[in-house]
């Protein structure tokens, strides 16, 4: 009886490596768990199908062998498998205390620290409003709306996309400052058929942005099953991250936000059903549409939502380039989503969403429905729309929106 090589984790992020002199598979942990990038070379690369839980260092040893041709030492298959190990991208007691650890980290913590500062915009505060002073130059600025209710912005990378952000942010004015932001973010690493909440306060460069923790009880009392408190997915995820800093940045440091993370509607997605017909989607949907009604007036609404993913980086096996080629056929489909959102037609969003599983594969379609659902009679329209090559075979696009409540 052998002892199997133990299986590397289902959820890291494998991808070709982007660095030409550093050639192979690019592994890294979009968890956080781990910190580390490994970059697996192309000779081991076939290595990492043999991490399955099954089969024996042996077997790999010797796979090794025939694949290169001479003899692969037991200790080439030995580092591998520790190097992976000590990293946390196998599935082992290991990385479970890796886990464990920094999930208590952030339950523990007062406070919601920012994930991307230094990375994915500035660490301070005065280049970082010298970067967003340069987003919104020349973005249409805001027009008496005394009907808008919500926009909808991107929360790919700003670099990316910040002309929409830009167009999206423009409409706010002075008086929302006031309300209650319910920032309604997609959970990209979240738990299916789950609303991720927190009571912790989001602290940026500019500023700390509090939570109505009474909202957040209010939820949690009435749906307390659909909800994970104070989820890990909060310290990492930048779908709301991204939206506290232009609510800053436009109405200044001091907020009141309900960040909510919506996990995927994967019940939905597998049977084209409706998403509340999951009882506990469909609890959380009736207690956040009454809280909508009860404070309708208190409350203004962000989204935090891209549109479709295609590429390479995705599971495609083509390239794809924005606006050229099949990209300008998925902007039609886009656009046909788009309008039945704009129409308020949830179920005929659904309709357009569902099939395939979702073959273009919106990431914001769990916040957008959860919002149709409960905020209802409502209407949009598209301020820009955009497509943006997130590497050179990849694709996202993304959108900028205004919803009205209906006359």
């Amino acid at each position: 009886m052998y002892n199997p090589l133990p299986p590397l984790r289902n959820d890291i992020e494998v991808m070709p490596s982007p660095a030409p002199e550093q050639p192979g598979l690019l592994i890294r942990d979009p968890y956080r768990y781990s910190e580390t990038i490994l970059i697996i070379p192309p000779v081991l690369m076939p290595a990492l199908a043999f991490l399955d839980g099954q089969k024996s260092p042996l077997e790999l040893q010797d796979f090794l062998t025939r694949r290169i041709g001479q003899i692969v030492p037991s200790q080439v298959v030995h580092d591998l498998v520790k190097t992976l190990d000590d990293q946390g991208f196998l599935r082992t007691e290991k990385f479970e205390a890796m886990r464990q650890a920094r999930r208590s980290v952030f339950r523990d913590c007062s406070e919601r620290h920012p994930a991307h500062a230094g990375t994915g915009y500035p660490a301070d505060s005065e280049s970082l409003r010298h970067q967003f002073m340069e987003y919104m130059t020349g973005a249409d600025g805001h027009k008496d709306a005394p009907e808008l209710t919500a926009i909808a912005a991107p929360h790919v990378s700003l670099f990316g996309g910040w002309k929409s952000y830009a167009r999206a942010y423009a409409r706010l004015t002075p008086n929302l400052a006031e309300k209650t932001f319910v920032i309604l973010g997609t959970s990209h690493y979240g738990e299916p058929e789950k609303f991720g909440l927190t009571r912790k306060p989001f602290i940026t460069p500019m500023g700390s942005l509090q939570t109505d923790t009474t909202l957040v009880d209010w939820l949690e009392q009435r749906a307390p099953n659909s909800i994970l408190m104070e989820d890990y997915c909060h310290s990492i995820e930048h779908s709301i991250e991204f939206q506290c800093l232009f609510l800053q940045h436009i109405l200044g440091p001091q907020l009141r936000v309900l960040p909510i993370l919506c996990g995927p509607f994967l019940q939905a997605l597998l049977t084209g059903e409706a998403p509340e017909s999951h009882e506990g989607v469909r609890r959380f949907f009736d207690a956040l549409g009454e809280l909508a009604a009860l404070k309708a007036s208190r409350l203004f609404w962000v989204l935090g939502i891209d549109l479709t993913h295609i590429g390479r980086r995705y599971g495609d096996d083509f390239a794809a380039v924005a606006d050229r080629g099949r990209m300008a056929e998925v902007q039609q489909q886009d656009r046909a989503r788009l309008d039945r959102i704009c129409e308020g037609d949830r179920s005929g969003f659904l309709e357009l969403v569902t099939p395939q599983r979702d073959a273009l594969r919106w990431c914001g379609f769990a916040p957008l429905y959860t919002f149709l659902k409960v905020v209802p009679g409502v209407r949009a329209n598209v301020l820009k729309y955009e497509q943006w090559n997130i590497d050179e075979e990849s694709v996202v696009s993304f959108a900028a929106m205004e919803f009205f409540r209906k006359a």
